[in-house]
């Protein structure tokens, strides 16, 4: 079986600082990853999506962090095709950004973000601590030829990198359209990742672990609110998972760690300390002997 790596989909978010999860002494930039990384191994950097990294942090997230631990970094919105504000972008860039939120992107200004971004993460990658870029695509991405073509300019890019899929559309992992979903990304070279979130939702996704590489697997709890979709950010994530909802999905990871050498689990409900909560009841459940 492979290892199981646990962790949160952030450990910089304000309200899990102010919930009293960091102890007194330990809130600050550097102490507030020490602390986190004594407890749980792997994290996802999800400021990524919304900024463009910096090397210097990269290099900085490796010196307070020991050997073994990983970090997922989410890319950066434009890199998804998710609408991108101009201040998101570095100021020289600024002038360059698209003129509305669905308008096109240069090319010219694609290429300099993804210089920019891989220029970033590559301390992560050097010292061995990327567990992978993780590329969260949005609820428009569609099957068909355009999104595979998108795809394949994304593997091209990123050739060398350790690269996650996370669709948000949910006909991907349809019954009748999981098995060339997997292949697809296979063959790409991708991990394909999958989610917990609330059912019975127009964009739900079935909850499914699927495995299209032997070398990682990552699953992202989103809690299961039924504001998706729509509200607050708080209001989309706010959920604190009992443990009935976690055991249930023991049986799925530890399938997928069986076909994998690597799986991260990582829990989105970013709301005060639910999602370290959830994932230190999550490693406690996966340490448990099989029945």
């Amino acid at each position: 079986m492979g290892e199981i790596l646990v962790g949160a989909c952030s450990w910089t978010d304000r309200r899990l600082v102010a919930s009293g999860w960091y102890p007194r002494g330990r809130r600050d930039a550097e102490g507030r990853l020490r602390h986190y990384a004594s407890r749980l191994p792997v994290v996802e950097v999800d400021s990524g999506y919304y900024a463009l990294p910096s090397r210097r942090n990269s290099e900085l997230w490796v010196e307070r962090t020991p050997d073994q631990f990983r970090f997922d970094v989410k890319a950066f919105s434009l890199l998804t095709g998710h609408p991108t504000r101009p201040q998101a972008l570095p100021a020289d860039l600024r002038t360059r950004a698209p003129a509305g939120p669905r308008a096109p992107v240069s090319g010219a200004l694609l290429d300099e973000v993804w210089g920019r971004f891989a220029e970033a993460v590559e301390p992560l990658r050097k010292a061995g601590r990327l567990g992978a870029v993780l590329f969260q695509f949005p609820p428009w991405f569609a099957p068909g030829a355009p999104a595979e073509r998108a795809l394949e300019d994304c593997a091209e890019r990123t050739a060398g990198w350790p690269i996650a899929v996370e669709f948000r559309h949910p006909g991907w992992w349809e019954a009748e359209r999981a098995d060339g979903t997997r292949a697809l990304l296979s063959g790409l070279g991708a991990t394909a990742v999958g989610v917990d979130m609330a059912q019975g939702l127009t964009g739900s996704t079935p909850p499914v672990a699927p495995v299209s590489r032997p070398a990682l697997a990552v699953v992202r709890f989103h809690g299961r609110s039924r504001a998706w979709g729509r509200g607050s950010k708080e209001d989309r994530f706010r959920h604190d998972y009992d443990v009935t909802e976690l055991a249930a999905w023991v049986p799925r990871l530890r399938r997928a760690a069986r076909q994998t050498d690597e799986l991260h689990v990582l829990f989105n409900n970013c709301c005060a300390d639910a999602a370290v909560r959830a994932a230190e009841t999550m490693r406690s459940l996966l340490t448990r002997p099989c029945r």
